[in-house]
C-alpha cells in the first residue's frame, strides 16, 4: 500500500514526531510505501510531493515545525477541489491519506472522507479545541512557553510597579490562557468563552496594587468585552477558511487600564513564539502514539476516523465527531479557577 501524508494549518511542535511514527511503523511493520505532500492541502491539489521514508525521518523527533511544510489552502473553496485531489492521489498511486491538522485541515478531511477518499486524521492544534480528544499535541508546548514568559514577567512587573498584560493565542477557546495563567500565577485570565467587564478588570487591578503586588493579566487573542464591541482585529481580511487575523486585545486592555486606573500598563504579545521550537516530552509522546495508531487504522482499513487521546488510551473517533463542534472551556472550569484570580 502507498500512503500519502500531509500537515495543514498552523504549524506546531510535534508534527515531525507524528510523521516519524507513521512512516517508521508503516515501513517496518506494515510494509507500506510513503509519499509526502508539501504545504498542506496545496500538495495534493497541485501535485507537490517529496520523498518520504525512514531516511527522511531521521533526527526529526525533537525538531519543531514540519518537514512537509504547511499552508491554509482550502480545497473546498477551489473549483473542483475534491475531484482534483482524488485525481492526484490516483495519479500518484496513493491508496490512503494521513492528514495531520486542526479544525480546518480535518474539516476538509471529513468532507473528503464523505466523498470516498480513504483518509485518517491526526489531531494537531496548540489551541486544544478539537472535540473527541482530551488533548491535542502542541498544546502542552504552547502552555509551557507561555508559563515561562509569565514567570519572567512577574519580576519586572513588580520592580517597576506596572501592570503587564500577556496576550496568548486562542481564537475561540481559552485553554492556553487558562492553563498558563493558572500555572504562572496570573491574577486575571480572560478567555473568549467568558466575555469580560472592563470595570471588573480594573477593580481587580486596583485591589492587586493595594496588596503591594503588581498585577499580571493573561488574555486570549479572541477574548471580547461584555459591551459587545467584538474581537480585536489585526486586519479584516479573511483567509481561505473564513478566519480574520486577530491581535491587539493586549494593547487595548493595557490602554484602558492606564486610562481608568492611572497606572503604567504594558502589553506583551507572545504570538508565534508559542508555535515554534522544540516540543515538550509530553507532546513528543502524544504525537508519536497518535501517529502509530493512525497508521494502524490505515492497515486495518478503517477510514474516516481520527486518532484521539481518551484518558491514557488512544482511540479512533469519526472525523465528523472530531470536527462537529469546538471543545471550549466550560463555565464550571473557568469558575473553578477564579479562586486564584485577584
Amino acid at each position: 500500500m502507498r500512503v500519502g501524508v500531509l500537515t495543514g494549518g498552523g504549524d506546531c511542535p510535534g508534527l515531525n514526531a507524528v510523521i516519524r511514527a507513521v512512516v517508521r511503523k508503516g515501513v517496518s511493520v506494515h510494509g507500506f510505501d510513503f509519499v509526502g505532500y508539501r504545504d498542506g492541502w496545496k500538495g495534493p491539489l497541485e501535485g507537490l510531493t517529496m520523498e518520504l521514508g525512514i531516511e527522511q525521518c531521521r533526527g526529526i523527533l525533537p525538531r519543531g515545525g514540519t518537514i512537509l511544510g504547511s499552508s491554509r489552502t482550502n480545497p473546498l473553496k477551489v473549483a473542483d477541489g475534491v475531484r482534483r485531489i482524488h485525481d492526484q492521489l490516483t495519479a500518484d498511486g496513493v491508496d490512503a491519506l494521513v492528514a495531520i491538522g486542526g479544525e480546518d485541515t480535518l474539516g476538509v478531511a471529513t468532507e473528503l472522507a464523505e466523498e470516498g477518499v480513504r483518509v485518517v486524521g491526526v489531531p494537531k492544534t496548540i489551541d486544544n479545541d478539537l472535540s473527541g480528544t482530551d488533548f491535542t499535541f502542541g498544546f502542552d508546548t504552547a502552555v509551557n512557553i507561555a508559563t515561562e514568559a509569565i514567570d519572567r514577567l512577574h519580576t519586572t512587573a513588580e520592580s517597576h510597579h506596572r501592570v503587564l498584560v500577556v496576550e496568548v493565542m486562542g481564537r475561540h477557546a481559552g485553554w492556553i490562557a487558562l492553563h498558563s495563567g493558572i500555572a504562572g500565577g496570573a491574577n486575571i485570565v480572560l478567555i473568549p468563552e467568558q466575555p469580560f467587564d472592563i470595570d471588573e478588570v480594573c477593580a481587580l487591578v486596583k485591589s492587586r496594587f493595594e496588596s503591594r503586588y503588581a498585577p499580571i493579566l493573561v488574555v486570549a487573542e479572541g477574548a471580547v468585552p461584555r459591551d459587545g464591541s467584538g474581537m480585536t482585529l489585526q486586519d479584516g481580511e479573511l483567509d481561505a477558511f473564513g478566519h480574520v487575523r486577530l491581535g491587539g486585545i493586549g494593547d487595548r486592555l493595557a490602554h484602558e487600564i492606564e486610562q481608568r486606573v492611572g497606572c503604567e500598563a504594558r502589553a506583551v504579545v507572545l504570538g508565534h513564539v508559542q508555535r515554534g521550537g522544540t516540543p515538550t516530552a509530553f507532546d513528543r509522546w502524544l504525537a508519536t502514539r497518535l501517529g502509530l495508531h493512525a497508521i494502524d487504522a490505515v492497515a486495518d482499513g478503517e477510514f474516516g476516523v481520527m486518532t484521539a487521546l481518551r484518558g491514557a488510551t488512544i482511540v479512533r473517533v469519526p472525523l465528523s465527531v472530531a470536527t462537529g463542534e469546538l471543545k471550549l472551556v466550560s463555565p464550571e472550569e473557568y469558575a473553578e479557577a477564579q479562586v486564584f484570580f485577584g
